[in-house]
C-alpha cells in the first residue's frame, strides 16, 4: 500500500495544465493557484494533509469557498456535484440544515469545557442502542488517534505486544502501522515513513490480504505474542478492496482460537454501509471496532468500542492509559447527534445505498457496452473508478501503477464538466443523500463524455 502512497503523495512539482485536443476547455484556477502558492510559505507542500496537494493529477488544488447539499465551489466560482463529501464523513452532504442548527444551538453555550456534558451521553446512547457490536466506548479527535487507542488497548488486555495488519490497509499515521510488507510472504514491517524508529515497526507483522496460508503461517511463528490482527473489513484507503465473507470469517476464527482480539478498523466503513458498519454488513463480531468520519458530522471525531469487559481496561477504570483535552467535544458531540439521528431514521440506508448502487452499476453498463477497460467497484454508497479489466481487485498488488495515467486524465476531464472527486486513482467516492436523482443523472452523463474522451485518446 505504501508505494501507492508515496505515488499519490510524491514530492515532484505539481504538472502544470496542459493542451488536450477535444478535451473540455480548462476551468479557470487562478484563485485557487494564488492561494496555493502562498499556502506553500505556510506549510509543508501548501497543505495540511498530503493528498490534497493534487501531486497525482493536473494542476493546483482547489481552494474550497463553500458547500451545500452535493454541491462545492471554490475560489474562482466554479461549481461541482461533489463526490468526496469531506474524504466521507459528509453522508448527508454539505452544510445540511439539521447538523447546523443543532451546532449553532450548542455553540451559544460554549465550545469546549474538558469537562463532561450530556451531549456525551446522548451521543453515545444512540450509538449502542443501534449497535450490537460494542457495549461501550471512548470519543477521541480522529480516526488515527482511535487506532491508536484501539491497538494500546489490545496491547494492555492480552498483555502481548505484536500487532498484525495486512498489506494494502491503511490505519491512519500511527507510528506501528505506518509500515508496508517486506520480501517474504509473513514479514515485520518495514518502515514507511521517515521518523518512524524500526523498533516500532519491529512489532507489527505484515501479511497479504486475502492469503490464508500467510495468515496461518504467522500464527505458527508467533501464535502467542500477537495481541490482535486490524483490518479493514472493507479496505477503502488504496482503492475498494472488497474482501469474500468467507476470508473476513478465517480471520475471526483464527483470532478466537489463538486469544488475539480482531480490530475492525472501520473510520470510513462504519455508518457507512449500515449503522453497524461492516460488522453488520457481514454478520461478523469483532473485538474492538474503531470509528471516525461519519461521527463527527464534518467536525472531528473518533471513538472505539469494545465489549464492557474489555473497556473496563481503559483509565480511569483500568491500567491502559488514555486521555485528550478535546475528546467528548460537545460542538462535536451535537453534530454528530443529529447526523445519526437521520441515519438511524427507518430505510435511511436502503435508500442511500439502491441510489448509490445504480449510480455505479449505470457507469459499470456504458463502460461495458463500449468495452472500455473500466470496473466501477462499490458497497453501500463507497464507490471505486478503477482503469481495469480484472473481475475482482482484493490485493493492492493487482492495482496496475499504469492505470493511474488514465485516471489523471480522467479526473482533469471530470473538473473541467463539473464534477469532483478525489484527486488520486487509489481514493474512493461517496454519494450522499443530498444527490437528488437529477444530480446523479447529470454527473452519469458527465462521466460518460469524460470517458469517452479518456478512451479516444488513451
Amino acid at each position: 500500500m505504501f508505494d501507492s502512497l508515496k505515488k499519490r503523495f510524491s514530492s515532484t512539482e505539481t504538472e502544470e495544465l496542459t493542451a488536450h485536443p477535444a478535451g473540455k476547455p480548462d476551468i479557470s484556477r487562478e484563485k485557487s493557484a494564488e492561494l496555493y502558492e502562498k499556502a506553500k510559505t505556510y506549510f509543508p507542500g501548501g497543505v495540511n494533509s498530503p493528498v490534497r496537494a493534487f501531486k497525482s493529477v493536473y494542476g493546483t488544488p482547489l481552494f474550497i469557498q463553500k458547500g451545500d447539499g452535493c454541491h462545492i465551489w471554490d475560489a474562482d466560482g466554479n461549481q461541482f456535484i461533489d463526490f468526496c463529501g469531506s474524504w466521507g464523513p459528509l453522508i448527508l452532504g454539505h452544510n445540511n440544515a439539521k447538523v447546523r442548527e443543532k451546532v449553532t444551538e450548542t455553540m451559544q453555550n460554549g465550545m469546549s469545557f474538558g469537562a463532561p456534558t450530556a451531549l456525551e451521553n446522548e451521543l453515545a446512547e444512540l450509538i449502542l442502542k443501534h449497535n450490537k457490536y460494542i457495549r461501550k466506548l471512548r470519543f477521541v479527535s480522529s480516526g488515527t488517534e482511535a487506532v491508536m487507542s484501539a491497538i494500546r488497548l489490545a496491547r494492555g488486555y492480552t498483555k502481548r505486544d505484536k500487532i498484525l495488519k495486512f498489506e494494502g490497509c491503511y490505519h491512519g499515521h500511527v507510528d506501528s502501522l505506518l509500515v508496508k510488507a517486506g520480501s517474504g510472504l509473513v514479514t515485520f514491517g518495514k518502515t514507511s515513513s521517515a521518523g518512524v524508529p524500526k523498533s516500532f515497526a519491529d512489532e507489527t507483522i505484515v501479511v497479504p490480504l486475502n492469503d490464508r496460508d500467510a495468515l496461518k503461517l504467522a500464527f505458527e511463528e508467533f501464535k502467542d505474542q500477537i495481541a490482535a490482527i486490524i483490518i479493514e473489513p472493507i479496505p477503502a484507503n488504496n482503492g475498494l478492496l472488497l474482501q469474500e465473507k468467507e476470508f473476513l470469517q478465517y480471520v475471526r476464527e483464527i483470532c478466537t482460537e489463538t486469544g488475539a482480539l480482531l480490530i475492525f478498523d472501520e473510520v470510513i466503513s462504519g455508518f457507512r454501509v449500515g449503522f453497524e458498519g461492516a460488522a453488520g454488513y457481514y454478520q461478523i463480531a469483532p473485538d474492538i471496532i474503531t470509528y471516525g468520519k461519519i461521527i463527527g458530522g464534518g467536525l472531528p471525531v473518533g471513538a472505539y468500542g469494545s465489549s464492557a469487559e474489555i473497556m473496563s481496561n481503559i483509565s480511569p477504570e483500568g491500567p491502559v492509559y488514555q486521555a485528550g483535552t478535546l475528546s467528548g467535544n460537545p460542538v462535536a458531540m451535537s453534530a454528530g447527534i443529529a447526523q445519526l439521528s437521520e441515519l438511524a431514521k427507518s430505510g435511511f440506508y436502503k435508500d442511500l445505498n439502491a441510489k448509490a448502487g445504480e449510480f455505479a452499476d449505470s457507469i459499470q453498463r456504458y463502460a461495458t457496452a463500449k468495452n472500455y477497460k473500466l470496473k466501477v467497484f462499490h458497497v453501500g454508497s463507497i464507490f471505486w473508478f478503477a482503469f481495469t479489466d480484472k473481475p475482482s481487485i482484493r490485493r493492492a498488488d493487482e492495482i496496475d501503477p499504469a492505470s493511474m495515467e488514465k485516471f489523471k486524465v480522467f479526473h482533469r476531464e471530470l473538473l473541467n464538466r463539473g464534477i469532483y472527486i478525489g484527486p488520486s486513482g487509489y481514493e474512493v467516492g461517496f454519494v450522499s443523500s443530498a444527490h437528488t436523482k437529477i444530480d446523479l443523472e447529470k454527473a452519469k452523463r458527465t462521466i460518460f463524455e469524460s470517458l469517452d474522451f479518456v478512451f479516444r485518446n488513451k
